[in-house]
């Protein structure tokens, strides 16, 4: 078995121990028995886990934490509390080999069906659907690479019998080129130009949305023509939303492009994907593809000639959070969705970016003079993308790619702006942290940095390695279109220090726009777009510069009222009833300052007098988005 990290998903060769003990365990029943494990992992991003009123520390997030929360289950269910450590590596050995060996996709699906439903992973109906759209690519993925006997047995009973860690550490390279001395940024002079840059995120066009059905359904996913209707003690979902765990119809998002005309004019869009809803387990490429030609179309519709700069979402392809790296060909690849998106998109990037965007679903281009924009495929950073259970050493070579796009910008004295789906501060280990380094070497160049994903409004600080005290950039975390969990439809804009010579291309400021979804499901109302704050006036702020946003954290942590004012923007003013207590305030606090993933000492750092929970517990759990 190929060690995760290092080269491509060839197998090691089998030893005769481990012939026998296929022979003599059977590897259509372990097969059975492993594959089930890999799709409860899957499936467990299909349940509603999270509402906005759950920002507390929680455990370990991604793969691992999954597993973690699962593991109990699975003792409990298949009595491996009994299992010694040696018999636990015979076991999953075994399993290693027998999933090189077994032919039968289908049956392992209905072993996988049937252990979805006895640990209640989701509804009977759910669990059907979703390992039948899971199950090939699933078993793809750990026939080429699987956890090893020792990973496993770790998990499942303990390190004192294994060690749990499968995505091992890597580095990109940096050129030897010298870092030039940090320039703290200036101010614009009064009267320059300003630019006003749209931000669109997470729109989660939800085809079957259906007013009057049940908004507190047993699925996943509610609001929905399969939803039925409510109790009669409780009204049904909303013409324009509604605040449960419903996506948008299509009409609410025709109503917000339609709507911009005063938040705008706009110079360019920044999109950064998240088009089709949160029906996971139901979803067909010819969904998708039909839900990115339509919002496509739509924002072409209403926006005209104003230039769109799109990132691929975590949702656009299914299985959901499915991006193979490029080394994975045929039909598996991601080849049917890049295509679609280049063909789509093509009258907004040029050639070269189109070429890009076919690889890998990373692009780069100069939408003006001075101002290099970098739209990355997150997903490759991602820790619910089971593809890279394969190889998760920078996967399409993306960040190293990165590096030679912000050397050459350096180089010809450009700025640049970095857009995204995933924010780094949530990817996996390794990623996030060359990604941190990336951010610090280049520092000078780097302008801007716009995330979604969370679907709450919040930011990522960088600071400079060697103290973590010096904040030199910042990522812009904007808020969701659609409502889901319970939020308002909302977008983001960023005034941006506009197009002339010489200009710092940095974020000015930013407004919050949303849809009172209260006010709009009244009878006879008609929708209401409405600013909901702008960030240097509701903060107090003296620019938005990343110490700006630094010092905010410090004023939040004494200031009560302020940290109120926060939590109810961060919720797109519509905050959880749910109060926010001590634990919660800190772990918002905490992941305000982490940028990159795994570091607790980034809040033990700089806020030591803080009784901080647990090391993996610093960042609050997002939405499953």
């Amino acid at each position: 078995m190929p060690r995760h990290g290092v080269s491509s998903g060839q197998g090691r060769p089998r030893s005769g121990r481990e012939q026998t003990l296929d022979r003599s365990l059977g590897a259509a029943s372990l097969r059975l028995l492993w594959m089930g494990l890999a799709l409860a992992l899957a499936l467990s991003d299909s349940q509603v886990l999270w509402a906005p009123a759950g920002a507390h520390p929680l455990p370990a997030q991604g793969l691992t934490a999954k597993f973690i929360r699962l593991a109990p289950q699975l003792r409990e269910g298949f009595s491996w509390w009994n299992l010694t450590c040696p018999a636990c590596k015979g076991l999953f050995t075994a399993i290693d080999i027998s999933l090189r060996n077994e032919a039968s996709v289908a049956q392992v699906g209905s072993v996988a069906i049937k252990m979805c439903t006895l640990l209640k992973i989701a509804p009977p109906a759910v669990c059907q659907s979703a390992v039948q759209l899971f199950q090939d690519d699933v078993v793809e993925v750990w026939t080429r690479s699987v956890l090893s006997p020792s990973e496993a047995c770790g998990l499942l009973l303990g390190s004192s019998c294994g060690h749990w860690d499968i995505f091992s550490s890597w580095n990109i390279s940096l050129p030897a080129v010298p870092k030039p001395l940090p320039q703290p940024p200036e101010p614009p002079a009064p009267g320059s130009p300003v630019s006003r840059v749209l931000f669109l995120t997470d729109l989660h066009w939800d085809q079957s949305y259906l007013e009057g059905t049940d908004p507190n359904c047993e699925n996943p996913l509610c609001c929905r023509q399969d939803s039925g209707p409510p109790p009669a003690s409780r009204p049904g979902a909303g013409y324009w939303g509604e605040y449960s765990k419903c996506d948008l119809p299509l009409r609410t998002l025709e109503s917000l492009l339609s709507g911009l005309g005063p938040a705008g004019p706009f110079d360019m869009v920044y999109w950064t994907g998240d088009i089709p809803a949160h029906n996971i387990w139901q979803q067909s490429r010819q969904d998708q593809l039909r839900a990115l030609t339509t919002i496509t179309d739509l924002v072409k519709k209403f926006l005209g000639p104003v230039p769109v700069y799109p990132a691929v979402g975590n949702h656009e392809s299914t299985p959901v959070n499915g991006f193979p790296p490029p080394f994975i060909e045929g039909n598996q690849s991601s080849h049917w969705l890049y295509e679609a998106m280049a063909k789509a998109w093509e009258p907004w990037l040029p050639a070269e970016a189109l070429r890009t965007l076919r690889i890998g679903g990373f692009y780069a281009l100069s939408p003006r003079p001075g101002l290099r924009l970098i739209s990355l495929n997150m997903n490759f950073c991602s820790r619910e993308n089971f593809w890279l259970l394969i190889n998760s050493t920078d996967p399409a070579g993306q960040l190293q790619w990165l590096v030679g796009e912000l050397q050459a910008a350096e180089d010809r004295g450009d700025k640049v702006h970095i857009i995204g789906h995933i924010p780094p501060g949530h990817c996996l280990k390794s990623w996030s942290w060359n990604y941190y380094r990336i951010v610090e070497r280049y520092e000078n160049t780097l302008a801007g940095q716009f995330f979604g994903h969370t679907h709450v409004d919040e930011f990522e600080i960088f600071y400079d390695e060697e103290t973590l005290s010096r904040p030199l950039s910042v990522a812009f975390l904007a808020p969701s279109a659609t409502t889901y969990i319970s939020l308002n439809p909302g977008y983001r804009v960023y005034q941006i220090d506009g197009n002339y010579s010489g200009s710092s291309h940095l974020v000015l400021d930013h407004e919050t726009y949303i849809l009172n979804l209260t006010q709009a499901n009244e009878p006879g109302a008609t929708p209401h777009w409405q600013l909901l704050y702008r960030a240097r006036e509701t903060y107090g702020l003296p620019n938005v510069l990343p110490a700006a946003w630094h010092d905010l954290v410090y004023r939040m942590r004494s200031d009560m009222q302020l940290f109120q004012t926060f939590w109810f923007l961060y919720h797109k003013g519509h905050p959880p009833s749910e109060p926010c207590g001590t634990p919660c305030r800190l772990a918002t606090l905490c992941a305000q300052l982490s940028a990159r993933s795994d570091s607790p000492a980034l809040c033990r750092h700089l806020m030591p007098d803080a009784n901080l929970p647990p090391v993996q517990s610093l960042r609050p759990r997002p939405p499953l988005c």
